[in-house]
Protein backbone atom coordinates (compact mmCIF):
# COMPACT_ATOMS: atom_id res chain seq x y z
CA UNK A 1 0.00 0.00 0.00
CA UNK A 2 1.21 3.61 -0.95
CA UNK A 3 1.44 5.49 1.98
CA UNK A 4 0.72 9.36 1.72
CA UNK A 5 1.51 12.05 4.21
CA UNK A 6 -1.91 12.88 6.49
CA UNK A 7 -2.11 16.44 5.17
CA UNK A 8 -2.19 15.54 1.76
CA UNK A 9 -4.73 12.87 2.27
CA UNK A 10 -7.00 15.31 4.03
CA UNK A 11 -6.26 18.03 1.59
CA UNK A 12 -7.34 15.27 -1.53
CA UNK A 13 -10.26 14.27 0.22
CA UNK A 14 -11.80 18.11 0.73
CA UNK A 15 -11.71 17.69 -3.42
CA UNK A 16 -13.56 15.01 -3.45
CA UNK A 17 -17.65 15.48 -3.94
CA UNK A 18 -18.52 11.57 -4.85
CA UNK A 19 -19.99 13.46 -8.17
CA UNK A 20 -16.74 13.88 -10.64
CA UNK A 21 -14.63 11.80 -12.46
CA UNK A 22 -10.46 13.10 -11.99
CA UNK A 23 -9.01 12.90 -15.35
CA UNK A 24 -5.35 11.04 -15.14
CA UNK A 25 -3.58 14.52 -15.65
CA UNK A 26 -5.62 16.21 -12.71
CA UNK A 27 -4.86 13.00 -10.56
CA UNK A 28 -1.09 13.08 -10.87
CA UNK A 29 -1.29 17.14 -10.85
CA UNK A 30 -3.23 16.73 -7.25
CA UNK A 31 -0.37 14.17 -6.79
CA UNK A 32 -2.47 10.65 -6.00
CA UNK A 33 0.19 7.94 -6.31
CA UNK A 34 1.01 6.27 -9.31
CA UNK A 35 0.09 2.99 -7.82
CA UNK A 36 -3.44 4.16 -6.45
CA UNK A 37 -3.87 5.90 -10.32
CA UNK A 38 -3.41 2.41 -11.59
CA UNK A 39 -5.75 1.10 -9.37
CA UNK A 40 -8.67 2.72 -9.75
CA UNK A 41 -8.12 4.77 -13.32
CA UNK A 42 -11.40 2.92 -15.43
CA UNK A 43 -13.26 4.23 -18.94
CA UNK A 44 -16.64 5.23 -17.93
CA UNK A 45 -19.66 5.13 -20.25
CA UNK A 46 -22.21 8.33 -20.06
CA UNK A 47 -25.78 7.05 -19.80
CA UNK A 48 -28.26 9.83 -21.62
CA UNK A 49 -31.82 8.34 -19.74
CA UNK A 50 -30.55 10.89 -17.07
CA UNK A 51 -28.40 13.50 -16.60
CA UNK A 52 -26.93 11.99 -13.64
CA UNK A 53 -25.78 9.42 -15.85
CA UNK A 54 -24.34 11.65 -18.50
CA UNK A 55 -20.51 12.21 -18.19
CA UNK A 56 -19.65 15.99 -18.88
CA UNK A 57 -16.23 17.57 -19.89
CA UNK A 58 -15.26 21.29 -20.06
CA UNK A 59 -15.85 20.56 -24.14
CA UNK A 60 -19.56 19.23 -23.12
CA UNK A 61 -21.09 15.71 -23.16
CA UNK A 62 -18.72 12.98 -23.86
CA UNK A 63 -19.71 9.07 -24.55
CA UNK A 64 -16.09 7.51 -22.74
CA UNK A 65 -14.02 9.09 -20.56
CA UNK A 66 -10.94 7.77 -18.92
CA UNK A 67 -10.30 8.58 -15.34
CA UNK A 68 -10.52 8.23 -11.71
CA UNK A 69 -13.99 8.68 -9.74
CA UNK A 70 -13.43 10.64 -7.18
CA UNK A 71 -15.64 8.43 -4.50
CA UNK A 72 -13.05 5.60 -5.13
CA UNK A 73 -10.36 7.79 -4.47
CA UNK A 74 -12.07 9.00 -1.29
CA UNK A 75 -12.77 5.70 -0.02
CA UNK A 76 -8.85 4.96 -0.50
CA UNK A 77 -8.18 8.00 1.64
CA UNK A 78 -10.63 7.06 4.08
CA UNK A 79 -8.57 3.27 4.30
CA UNK A 80 -5.64 5.52 4.10
CA UNK A 81 -6.34 7.66 7.23
CA UNK A 82 -7.51 4.43 9.11
CA UNK A 83 -11.50 4.50 8.47
CA UNK A 84 -13.04 1.24 7.39
CA UNK A 85 -16.33 1.05 5.59
CA UNK A 86 -18.32 -2.25 5.09
CA UNK A 87 -19.45 -2.82 1.69
CA UNK A 88 -22.75 -3.03 2.78
CA UNK A 89 -22.04 1.05 4.08
CA UNK A 90 -20.64 1.97 0.26
CA UNK A 91 -23.91 0.07 -1.09
CA UNK A 92 -26.46 2.08 1.72
CA UNK A 93 -25.23 5.43 0.37
CA UNK A 94 -25.57 7.33 -2.92
CA UNK A 95 -22.29 8.37 -3.85
CA UNK A 96 -22.12 12.13 -2.61
CA UNK A 97 -22.83 10.74 0.77
CA UNK A 98 -20.58 7.96 0.94
CA UNK A 99 -17.82 11.05 0.55
CA UNK A 100 -19.85 13.34 3.28
CA UNK A 101 -20.04 10.05 5.61
CA UNK A 102 -16.30 9.85 5.04
CA UNK A 103 -15.56 13.20 5.98
CA UNK A 104 -17.86 13.53 8.77
CA UNK A 105 -16.04 10.52 10.70
CA UNK A 106 -13.07 12.15 10.16
CA UNK A 107 -14.34 15.74 11.54
CA UNK A 108 -15.44 13.44 14.58
CA UNK A 109 -12.62 11.03 15.24
CA UNK A 110 -14.47 7.74 14.06
CA UNK A 111 -12.35 4.78 12.47
CA UNK A 112 -15.86 3.41 10.85
CA UNK A 113 -18.82 4.58 8.59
Amino acid sequence: MSTIPRHRALSLLSECTGDDIWSIEHCRDRRVPELWIGELADAFESGYRSDQETIYTDQGMTNQYQGVRDVDLAIRLAAELGIHISAQQQARYSRQRLVQAIKDSLMAGDDEL
